[in-house]
């Protein structure tokens, strides 16, 4: 097996053919991301044992040896490493963290924001609507983007102007091309949205997740039992609710238009019957998944891996979600095939073991929902001829920077 290291191309410019080249290399293999090498893993089956593998740590304070001082100030990717969350908790602390936040992502609360995504989801289209027939609209902009953004304000109690100020900053953290320099700029300005939230939130708190969390920092932390939330947890709580419900959610519901309209066949298949909006969602996932690769995690001691690899202790480990969906063991020789028919849709784009996404359901019922009423809404829909579909610049997100489509042809065109 080849053991150079891989450098990962921080545009996504050449994503599946980089996929392919990390799945022959078989269940592991070393890459360059951004400057800092780590283990990417896209065999599904090493990748799943590891994710459930108490040997494996995602707080990088506590087990990776390059943290903090060849991190902090000098890696564009060190706030994903860096903050204090449960996405990088371990342990009794991961369990503690997510404990706060597990019941804004309850099903019955998840559930019950069926009629809201709807009514979100109509308004949009109806706007989309009033576009003169023929005339050529962003779906990624003017859909994709805006709907995930007003569903997870809703939720956190985002007042609107604090909404575009996210939507730019969140942007910036999965763009994989800044410098540590703009990166580190970019987590100033968003360290002050967020406290500028929190301090208003504080001032008149409303029945949204940011002042529940307050509340229960604020009433936690005066009994002085250690389980508060720390302010800098707090901060980083909701930075991770707010990024990660918005910009994998916008990706999935692109990835979803895109495959559609890139294989009429399968949605004919929809159309008779033959499959339903959640089997589009799930094979979407599977085919695309919105994050393509997440760092990190560190190895905790020796992990020995098939083909004679091994992990070694502080050595970090890169969970490549894209490379693994279509991998030949998971799905065999149709796995580069989009099938919404396919009867197995196993994939790992939503995580695996404890720190699987709490938001997985939300996510699936917004896409579920946007794609259902797009395509019934506007059954002609089309990509402009010719469009070069750009991916958004990341190694991480799985995204376009345009989706440009004509919602109805021109009048007289494909008539009669």
């Amino acid at each position: 097996m080849d053991q150079t290291v891989l450098t990962l191309d921080p545009t996504g410019a050449n994503r599946h053919e980089e996929n392919d080249r990390l799945r022959a290399r078989g269940p592991a293999t070393l890459v360059d991301i951004l400057g800092q090498q780590a283990w990417s893993v896209a065999d599904p089956a090493v990748l799943k044992a590891l994710l459930v593998d108490p040997r494996v740590s995602k707080d990088a304070a506590a087990h990776w040896p390059k943290f903090p001082d060849e991190i902090i100030g000098k890696w564009p990717l060190a706030l994903w490493v860096g903050v204090s969350n449960m996405f990088t908790a371990y342990g009794a602390e991961h369990r503690r963290l997510r404990r706060l936040v597990s019941p804004a992502f309850a099903a019955r609360r998840v559930a019950a924001l069926a009629p809201r995504i709807e009514e979100m989801t109509d308004g949009l289209l109806d706007a989309l609507a009033a576009t003169p027939r023929g005339e050529q609209v962003d779906l990624r902009e003017q859909l994709a983007v805006p709907l995930p953004i007003q569903v997870i304000s809703s939720l956190m109690g985002l007042p609107a102007a604090a909404q575009q100020a996210f939507r730019g900053l969140v942007d910036a953290v999965f763009d994989t091309t800044l410098s540590p320099e703009e990166a580190g700029a970019n987590a100033v300005k968003l360290y002050e949205v967020l406290a500028g939230l929190v301090a208003e939130k504080r001032q008149n708190p409303g029945d949204d997740m940011t002042s529940l969390l307050i509340a229960a920092r604020d009433d936690e932390d005066d009994e002085g039992d250690g389980s508060a939330l720390t302010e800098q947890e707090l901060l980083d709580t909701l930075l991770l609710i707010i990024s990660a419900g918005y910009e994998t959610t916008v990706n999935l519901i692109d990835q979803g238009i895109t495959t559609l309209l890139t294989h009429p066949e399968q949605r004919a298949k929809v159309d008779a019957g033959q499959a339903g909006w959640q089997d589009v969602v799930e094979e979407t996932l599977r085919f695309e998944a919105p994050v393509a690769h997440l760092p990190l995690r560190y190895a905790v001691e020796d992990i020995e891996l098939p083909g004679d690899l091994t992990i070694r202790k502080g050595e970090a480990i890169l969970a490549s979600y894209g490379a693994v969906g279509r991998h030949p063991d998971l799905h065999g020789a149709t796995a580069d095939e989009f099938d919404v028919t396919r009867s197995d849709k196993d994939h790992l784009a939503f995580g695996h073991g404890v720190h699987f996404c709490l938001g997985a359901q939300l996510a699936r019922m917004e896409a579920a929902t946007v794609l259902s009423k797009l395509f019934q809404r506007f059954p002609d829909l089309a990509f402009v001829p010719d469009a070069e579909l750009v991916p958004v610049e990341s190694l991480i997100s799985n995204g376009h920077q345009v989706l440009p489509v004509i919602l109805e042809p021109a009048a007289g065109v494909n008539e009669g």
